[in-house]
């Protein structure tokens, strides 16, 4: 089994300085290597048909709506399911959410809890393009939350570059679509309807 996760918006909570109003984590779960090798292989393909360059990494917040629709239409055919977690962050208060990592972590947890029982000894891929030690604290973080003296849910966390990964490129998607949806500022579901079918759950906290 293998999960890859991205996010949209930030973890920064200076509304009224810049940061999103709302930040999006996307867990997208297949369940077999050879259902993963063929969405891999298909969004490779995908890339070479619309004349991308080879190293060129598909972004939700860098396409235009028509590359974003074409994208997210191949993707529903894939074998893959996904869980998302929308936090407003207008809704929250404690220290603790002032502390960007700390922030992150706990979304993370978040969503791992939710997915919990399709979860069965995962390798989770994320992106390593940013601070290494802490992408180690995050994938310790993920074990201690939902990992049990008897069920492995999370076996391994790896980290990969992004632009390097189609995988995580399409959880870029994903959480792209969800924010897209679920921003305060004129939101659009249509790209979230796109790949609906492949939704099992996506939390908005708090209520």
């Amino acid at each position: 089994m293998l999960v890859f996760i991205d996010e949209s918006g930030d973890p920064g909570l200076k509304l009224a300085s810049g940061s999103s109003p709302v930040f999006v984590i996307a867990l997208v779960i297949f369940k077999t290597n050879e259902e993963a090798d063929f969405a891999d292989r298909d969004i490779a393909e995908f890339r070479a048909g619309i004349r991308f360059r080879p190293d060129a990494e598909f972004k939700f917040n860098k396409l235009s709506d028509k590359f974003r629709r074409m994208f997210l239409e191949k993707a529903a055919r894939y074998q893959f399911q996904f869980y998302g977690i929308v936090i407003n962050k207008a809704g929250l208060y404690g220290k603790g959410f002032q502390y960007k990592e700390s922030f992150y972590k706990y979304v993370c947890g978040l969503v791992f809890k939710n997915a919990k029982t399709h979860l069965q000894n995962a390798t989770v891929i994320i992106d390593g393009s940013g601070d290494r030690g802490f992408q180690r604290e995050l994938g310790t973080y993920l074990k201690n939350q939902i990992n049990s003296k008897t069920k492995i849910h999370v076996k391994k966390v790896k980290m990969e570059d992004s632009h390097r990964n189609n995988l995580i490129q399409l959880a870029d998607m994903v959480s792209g679509a969800i924010y897209r949806a679920a921003r305060t500022d004129r939101p659009d579901a249509s790209f979230h309807q796109l790949i609906k079918a492949r939704e099992i759950y996506v939390q908005r906290w708090p209520k």
